[in-house]
């Protein structure tokens, strides 16, 4: 994956006619199915919020052009949720107040997802979303769909990766202190105990943070071997990446999804080499993610980031819901999206559980100077 990527929106304007509301013309005269879809599109991840919603724009075209759903053509309209809590509450609450929206598209931030799931559960309508939180899918809500792997995965995928592929066993574990950096770190330390490994320092921080200095210096002072790291916000991990990197931190990292972002990567550039992530989105993983990637590439002239392919896959398996269900009720398309087994996703193969978790398992992947190289997938059975 190159990352040196001018005219970023330019090309996402160009692959476009409209930013906020897309479907087909030609089928207005047969009514549209619509889905509504929380995103940033302003705030600390609006560049971010680009890709995801150019992943589900492109799964709407292709759908559309295939003739739709149940006769109807798919119309997506996107409501800002201006990367905050009470932003995305406020964007779902606009598009709850449609009743002709059928289901929702959600966030990819576990924290946001968490302060809408009461409405979720009010409206009682399907919502896919891309938090990784374990505990999302725990809280008896019926109508929340996970699109990409929980961190009770990650943390033993990147555990296990860390400590028998790279030989190292004294971790210092970094993380946000907001719902999902809490809930990744934890799953990190309970996966590295039945591997024999310690964790020499847990540290937290405070998203948005604009000074690193004390945490690195903390992560150096432990004498670690390795560190593992569940962040966030992609600008929190430029600033960390550089400031490990100038006080000489040079020891292996896995991190958690972020750390092989396109923004991550262009925020930090060579600070990041010869790091790894857990990727959920990996090219070269399997036919479909490759497909997906061609698609992408052929939209927007650029190569596909992680924040597409869950709404690309979301809007996919809404729609392959809707087909088999042959209607649009709320609990029809709930019982047609966990009985999907099977379904091979860009991000992986989808095969729903009774608590709405579709994928099981992590794509290793490796940033071999900008370029995001696959190394192996870690499936899980239980």
């Amino acid at each position: 994956m190159t990352l040196t990527r001018r005219g970023f929106t330019a090309g996402i304007a160009a692959g476009l006619a409209s930013p906020y509301i897309i479907g087909s013309a030609r089928a207005q005269s047969g009514g549209t199915i619509k889905f509504g879809m929380c995103a940033p599109v302003t705030g600390p991840a609006a560049e971010a919020g680009k890709y995801a919603t150019a992943g589900a724009k492109i799964a709407v075209e292709a759908i559309n052009k295939a003739g739709g759903v149940l006769g109807k053509q798919i119309e997506l309209i996107i409501e800002d949720d201006q990367t905050t809590n009470p932003g995305i509450v406020l964007a779902f609450s606009k598009l709850a107040a449609q009743p002709d929206i059928v289901a929702f598209i959600g966030s990819i931030r576990s924290t946001q997802v968490h302060a809408m799931a009461p409405d979720v559960l009010k409206l009682g309508k399907p919502v896919m979303f891309g938090g990784t939180d374990p505990n999302l899918t725990k809280l008896g809500n019926p109508w929340l769909f996970r699109f990409r792997p929980n961190d009770s995965y990650s943390g033993r995928v990147i555990a296990e990766y860390g400590v028998k592929t790279l030989g190292k066993k004294k971790w210092a574990i970094i993380h946000s202190t907001d719902a999902f950096g809490t809930a990744g770190g934890k799953a990190l330390t309970e996966a590295l105990g039945p591997l024999g490994a310690t964790v020499a320092i847990d540290q937290g921080y405070a998203n948005q943070s604009q000074d690193f200095t004390p945490v690195v210096l903390a992560v150096k002072q432990s004498g670690a071997e390795v560190i593992g790291s569940y962040f966030t916000f992609e600008n929190d991990i430029g600033i960390f990446a550089r400031q490990l990197r100038q006080l000489g931190v040079n020891i292996p990292w896995v991190g958690s999804q972020s750390i092989v972002t396109a923004t991550a990567m262009k925020l930090a550039g060579p600070a990041l080499y010869n790091t790894y992530g857990v990727a959920d989105y990996a090219e070269d993983s399997s036919e479909a993610a490759k497909a997906y990637g061609k698609a992408y590439r052929d939209a927007y002239k650029i190569p596909p980031d992680v924040q597409g392919s869950w709404p690309f896959d979301a809007i996919n398996v809404l729609a392959l819901a809707i087909k088999n269900a042959g209607s649009t009720d709320p609990q029809k398309i709930r019982e047609a999206i966990i009985a999907v087994k099977k379904y091979p996703g860009a991000e992986g193969e989808y095969n729903f559980d009774k608590n709405g978790d579709g994928l099981h398992g992590y794509n290793i992947v490796k940033n071999d100077k900008g370029n995001i190289v696959f190394d192996k997938h870690i499936e899980f059975n239980d």
